[in-house]
């Protein structure tokens, strides 16, 4: 688990450039920083200006020796690699490959996917790894550089190529440093699809000229011609066999570090399925750690101490502070870009602690998407009647989320376009009031899913049409940029048992009866241990949902001041000043159904204003 970041230009790039992209991964890899320089006919430099380079802040979890830094390179130092993320179970493919003679100086993964590459080529190599990896593999031989990101989406990766160049990182804020000084400029589309979603999704980012690439793709640059090309590498399959063993050897797998390890556990669902495949494998040496919220109804650190305890593992309670404003600055620049899913504050905070503990936690993402455990889903599902049925209705300025207006732009829109006001961070009315009544260049900026693959019995076409969206959008783009940044900023590795490709696809061959139920996640009832309450299903899905408000009349409060005047400056006009004081001046004024929407607002700012500072600094 590291950072990773690399350039590839026909000119060279000062050393400030190498050591700033560098530096912005430092948190992500607290354990070694590494660097490749090249000069213009690809041979080693030792330092100073360079053409090319490829950089690697190091995480070091599998095999923390020296030797299995990287980059790494080939024997004959032909092919390099740079690589972000864990891969599991590869040790069989790792012996037929020493059996063809690959030698392996390491136990590291890194190697192995190095080794892999030169026996297999990329297309087989990619086939076979299972887990989460965003890498870049410099081949001399071929004169090409292959960038590839995980299947679900569990690492980040995001690039640029301007004129021929091209430039990659794990971080938009890592890239940065490489673009040309007229080239750093926000894209007002990126700003609107914030707006609209919380956060910016794929391939969009911030920048105009940055690009996240999508999960399960992956690029190949010319080193010649210096083109660049995409494609999708997978795409989900039917795997016939019972799910369960699946799950307990995803879990199992995962628990493999040369560093502690511990558990993320909730009073949700997902977390205690995982925990409770540790307790009947008799995983149990294992911590694990709850936020608490003191005081709030939201609090969930008893329920989890509780289960904890039922199966025989420790707990720890991380009790989340009262106060953000002496943090606020930092969570937002550890988001990378702007980012408003108010979870991440919390979550933030646990690995802040967790990370004094132990290097790699467990975690229980995936569930609801897998499992369409969100209540968004049924509320959307009511109205599929009209799934063919859109109105030419005007979408109306409006400062209220709720009504008339809401309701006349959900009709106005197309069915599956309209699944986003339920989690929706602006409406398209509040959006036009923002933009001073402007009309929208969209209503909606999700990634269009690919094809989902359907079991053969019951399947419900229009509830596969929202798997397909969050499968695309909310999962890689939000839920897991969420967890990566968020645990990263503390140099803490987080694996998602549940999103183990090779479970998902064995989840794809149970009846859709038995996979989509009410209460949800029923399938789970196998899984669980047998110390787990008989009524843990029917127990209310209470989210991870900080004191927002508290946080917002408090610490944060300041920050209203002087708000709308700022956005404008750093949206380039395209908020309206006299709009967000409005906004902002209602909910302090008491319409606390806009608290997460200001704080998407506080949000942008604060990361529009540190995004500026860097433009200039580097």
């Amino acid at each position: 688990m590291c950072g990773i970041a690399g350039f590839f230009s026909d000119v060279p790039v000062a050393p400030a450039g190498a050591d700033a992209m560098l530096a912005e991964l430092s948190r992500r890899g607290p354990d070694a920083a590494s660097r490749l320089l090249l000069d213009n006919a690809f041979n080693e430099v030792p330092a100073g200006p360079a053409c090319h380079a490829l950089l690697h802040a190091r995480l070091s979890i599998i095999d923390p020796r020296p030797i299995a830094n990287q980059p790494m390179a080939s024997s004959d130092r032909q092919v390099w690699i740079c690589y972000n993320g864990e891969v599991y179970d590869w040790e069989a493919d790792k012996v037929a490959l020493e059996a063809n003679g690959a030698v392996f100086r390491t136990h590291s993964d890194t190697e192995f996917i190095l080794n892999a590459y030169l026996a297999w080529g990329l297309d087989e190599l990619l086939a076979r790894l299972r887990g989460m990896f965003a890498f870049a593999i410099l081949d001399l031989r071929h004169g090409q550089v292959h960038l590839a990101r995980d299947r679900m989406g569990e690492k980040p990766l995001v690039y640029t190529h301007i004129d021929g160049q091209f430039a990659f990182g794990s971080l938009v804020r890592a890239v940065l440093p490489f673009l040309p000084a007229d080239r750093r400029t926000f894209s007002a589309e990126a700003i609107d699809a914030y707006l609209a979603h919380r956060y910016i999704p794929s391939p969009r980012t911030i920048f105009t000229d940055i690009q996240r690439l999508e999960n399960g793709h992956c690029l190949t640059y010319d080193l010649k011609t210096r083109a660049l090309s995409k494609r999708r590498y997978w795409q989900p399959e039917v795997e016939a066999g019972d799910w369960l063993p699946e799950l307990d050897q995803a879990v199992a797998m995962r628990t493999v570090a040369d560093r502690p390890l511990g558990v993320l556990l909730s009073g949700g669902i997902d977390s205690t399925v995982i925990a409770s495949r540790l307790a009947t494998q008799s995983l149990t040496r294992f911590t694990t750690f709850t936020a608490a919220f003191p005081g709030s109804g939201l609090d969930e650190s008893r329920d989890a101490a509780d289960t904890a305890h039922r199966l025989g593992l420790e707990n720890v309670a991380v009790p989340m502070p009262a106060d953000l404003a002496a943090d606020f600055a930092r969570i937002v620049a550890d988001l990378d870009q702007p980012f408003a899913d108010p979870s991440s504050f919390p979550t933030w905070y646990l690995a802040r602690e967790v990370t004094k503990h132990v290097k790699v936690v467990l975690v229980g993402d995936g569930g609801d998407e897998l499992l369409a455990g969100y209540k968004r889903m049924n509320k959307h599902l009511r109205t599929r009647w009209r799934r063919h049925c859109r109105l030419p209705l005007p979408i109306v300025s409006q400062l209220a989320s709720k009504g008339a207006g809401k309701l006349a732009t959900e009709l106005a829109m197309d069915w599956r376009e309209a699944y986003s006001l339920r989690f929706s961070g602006l409406t398209p009315g509040q959006r036009r009031f923002l933009q001073g009544g402007r009309p929208l260049a969209r209503l909606c900026y999700w990634r269009a899913p690919d094809p989902m693959p359907r079991s053969s019995v019951g399947e419900n076409d229009a509830l596969q049409a929202l798997l397909a969206i969050d499968f695309a959008n909310y999962l890689p783009d939000y839920i897991l940029q969420k967890s990566d940044l968020c645990t990263m900023a503390h140099g803490l590795e987080g694996r998602p048992p549940l999103l183990d490709h090779r479970l998902y696809q064995k989840l794809l061959s149970v009846a859709a009866s038995e996979r989509y139920t009410r209460p949800a996640k029923l399938i789970f009832r196998r899984a669980m241990h047998p110390a787990v309450p008989a009524d843990f299903f029917q127990r209310k899905k209470r989210g991870f949902n900080p004191p927002l408000d508290g946080w917002l009349k408090t610490s944060l409060a300041t920050r209203f001041t002087g708000l709308g005047q700022r956005l404008s400056l750093n949206t380039d006009g395209l908020l309206d000043a006299a709009a967000v004081d409005a906004f902002a001046s209602s909910y302090q004024q008491g319409a606390s159904a806009l608290a997460e929407q200001a704080l998407q607002l506080l949000i942008l700012d604060e990361s529009l204003h540190q995004l500026r500072a860097l433009c200039t600094r580097v």
